[in-house]
């Protein structure tokens, strides 16, 4: 079976897949294509089917239907090892009795390789991953970044197509973390091979990436560009999931007209039904504290935390929660008017996820659940 690829460079193709595991469906019907020297990230909660996406391209799971294409070839039943495509693991999987320059040369000295080649990859590798002159080191004596390292220049040496990344960076700590999201990012455009990247953490993935692929209860929920779905969200759970998010019922009045909150605002959006019930987000950061005169709502400010540039403000408007970060001081039971950019108002189709997100109250609710809950115990 053959799929033509109708843009030239989709390098892997994702139809309909499905996989249950005991009876449970993991994916549903996910569909995906995948470009080539891109670097893509599957994002979202533990669970979502992000991981088991990622081992079915690389032939570790067979879905129970469906079909994986690369270069336009079904590969959906083709063991692992005969795929273009390598891994990197979360647990690196390098071998403790070999030094770095034998854990990068292993896969290449069992395709009995000529050995200058293999020294020529391999000095190609260290210096790709900034280890020069770490040849002969034992690994155990190397950090968990540089660990990591060895395992991509393992990965890379066979110059596979696709690179897959499970959650390679959740063992480091976040200085670390931030270094390698740089390094990794650089590895990808200098070798131009396309990276496959799975994680749940939403900064890794906004910074990363050329597209985002977002994930929940075993579907594909948004594909886009970072700034594409961190601006645009199209239901309650990408815009709680990606960044801070205020998320409240609306109703679409007309083209560019949308009532929340008691009031009715300008907006960008169209081509609802009239008055059709939506979800509408606010980031915090787009949200403008002003003069009553100048306000489109006011509230009472519940909590204040000072942040380093910022202050994170949460105010009572209409019994609803709001989160809003500003470089405006203010006090905790002050009065406040606030005003919204027609830009920043994002209106989204009603989904499953809509009531789930947006009253940062809920945040507090809990807290004070697990607060009794412990002081029940210590009873």
């Amino acid at each position: 079976m053959k799929e033509s690829t109708k843009n030239g460079n989709v390098i892997i193709k994702l139809k309909d897949i499905v996989k249950t595991f005991d009876k449970e469906t993991v994916l549903s019907g996910i569909d995906l294509d995948i470009h080539d020297n891109e670097f893509i990230t599957l994002l979202g909660p533990s669970g979502c089917g992000k991981t088991t996406t990622l081992r079915i391209i690389g032939g570790f799971e067979t879905p129970d239907s469906g079909h994986v294409f690369f270069d336009g070839e079904d590969i959906t039943n083709l063991p692992p090892y005969k795929r273009h495509i390598n891994t990197v693991f979360q647990r690196y999987a390098l071998f403790p009795h070999l030094n770095v320059f034998e854990n990068i040369a292993f896969g290449l000295r069992i395709k009995k390789t000529p050995e200058a080649q293999i020294r020529e990859m391999v000095k190609e590798m260290l210096t790709l991953v900034n280890l020069k002159g770490f040849e002969k080191r034992n690994i155990s004596t190397l950090s968990g970044g540089q660990q990591q390292r060895v395992a991509i220049a393992r990965a890379l040496v066979n110059k596979p197509r696709v690179l897959l990344l499970d959650e390679p960076l959740a063992a480091l700590d976040l200085k670390l973390r931030r270094d390698m999201q740089v390094e990794l990012k650089n590895i990808q455009q200098k070798t131009g091979i396309t990276f496959v990247f799975v994680t749940h953490d939403q900064e890794e993935a906004l910074s990363m990436s050329d597209t985002i692929v977002v994930m929940a209860n075993g579907s594909v929920q948004q594909i886009g560009t970072p700034e594409k779905i961190y601006n645009e969200p199209v239901n309650a759970f990408v815009a709680d999931f990606i960044g801070e998010s205020n998320i409240v019922n609306g109703i679409m009045l007309r083209d560019y007209e949308v009532s929340f909150a008691k009031q009715t605002f300008k907006c960008e959006d169209f081509g609802f039904a009239p008055n059709e019930p939506v979800d509408v987000v606010v980031r915090p950061e787009d949200i403008d504290i002003v003069p009553f005169t100048d306000s489109m709502l006011t509230g009472e400010v519940t909590s204040v935390t000072f942040k380093g540039d910022y202050y994170e403000i949460i105010a009572d408007i209409d019994n609803f929660k709001w989160m809003i970060e500003t470089t405006d001081k203010v006090a905790v039971g002050e009065t406040i008017g606030i005003s919204i950019d027609p830009n920043e108002i994002q209106v989204m189709k009603k989904s499953e996820f809509s009531g789930m997100f947006g009253d940062y109250s809920s945040f507090s609710d809990e807290l004070d659940k697990l607060s009794d809950l412990s002081q029940e115990d210590e009873e």
